[in-house]
């Protein structure tokens, strides 16, 4: 047995996994790979100087959106180092401690976007269904402590994670079908009893992602109702088209998460294309369309950066 399947988590090390089968033209995969990292850095780091240095554009929404590009900063940051370190570098290994450091910063991002992408969900419906107290509900103060609790929240459940992941000794095939380590997968490696790392993984889940998703699923029912009660067809209209670019955002982020969820826990005689396609998409699409959808929906964020680039 090799020393690297069997041994202490101190020294250990984890194999990443690109596409199998295709490691002759990894050089040419890294291409639109570096690309949509490129696009995804730049495109949240120009919503955010635009709006920081927009003094129209602080308001509730906007800021919201600030959040939601910052977290998708962080997303791109904490999976660019491996995913290119393995089609540039054919470089697939990765040490213990920084593999449970990614993941720790993969999954509190995470928790946070689904807490945003709440926050902007509760934005259009205070905004569509009570507007003249809409400035009086999201102040700045409130809308501050929303997200420094969601802060917490994301954090505080994810923390326990990389703890849990080092009490194991790995004696298992020390391969990962992703490019980047995620808990639910790094567990499964484990010569030990992963019930308690199951049970609480799963229970986070819920009661985050689970519990936001339940949330602005009711936050839509709600809006729909109000806005099917509008005698006027084209403020009907309007008032959806405010929707559009969170409905696209809540969709990206949630159905390959959902995805993987059901595949890492109850899939295991799955597909692992479907599981790698989930894996990139969850990774890599979030934070390279909600810039561009935000940009084009938003006529006033438009128009600034239009402005910008032509001064």
């Amino acid at each position: 047995m090799s020393a690297v399947n069997y041994t202490k988590f101190n020294s250990a090390v984890f194999l990443l996994t690109g596409i199998p089968g295709q490691e002759d033209i990894y050089l040419w995969i890294s291409i639109p790979l570096c690309l949509m990292y490129v696009i995804s850095i730049v495109g949240n780091s120009v919503i955010l100087f635009i709006i920081k240095t927009n003094a129209s554009l602080h308001e509730p929404m906007y800021i919201f959106l600030s959040m939601l590009a910052v977290t998708d900063l962080g997303l791109s940051l904490s999976t660019m180092p491996t995913i290119l370190g393995i089609y540039l570098f054919n470089s697939r290994e990765i040490s213990l401690d920084a593999c449970f450091a990614q993941l720790f910063f993969i999954h509190s991002l995470s928790k946070f976007e689904s807490s945003v992408l709440l926050l902007m969900a509760f934005d259009r419906l205070i905004a569509i269904c009570n507007p003249l107290r809409y400035a009086s509900i999201l102040t700045p103060l409130r809308i501050a402590k929303m997200g420094l609790v969601f802060v917490l929240r994301a954090v505080a459940t994810s923390f326990p994670f990389p703890f849990l992941l080092k009490r194991f000794r790995y004696c298992r095939a020390n391969v990962l079908s992703h490019t980047y380590c995620l808990h639910q997968e790094v567990m499964k490696l484990a010569c030990s009893d992963i019930t308690v790392n199951s049970i609480y993984g799963l229970s986070t889940s819920l009661l985050t992602l689970g519990l936001d998703s339940l949330l602005i699923f009711l936050s839509y029912v709600i809006i729909l109702k109000t806005v099917l009660s509008i005698s006027s067809h084209a403020e009907c209209l309007r008032a959806l088209n405010t929707c559009v670019s969170h409905l696209c955002a809540v969709l990206l982020f949630y159905i390959p998460d959902i995805g993987l969820v059901v595949i890492h826990r109850f899939g295991s005689s799955s597909s692992h294309f479907l599981q790698m396609a989930l894996g990139y998409f969850y990774m890599l699409v979030p934070p390279l369309v909600n810039p561009i959808v935000y940009s084009v929906k938003s006529k006033h964020l438009r128009e600034r950066i239009i402005r910008a680039f032509l001064k």
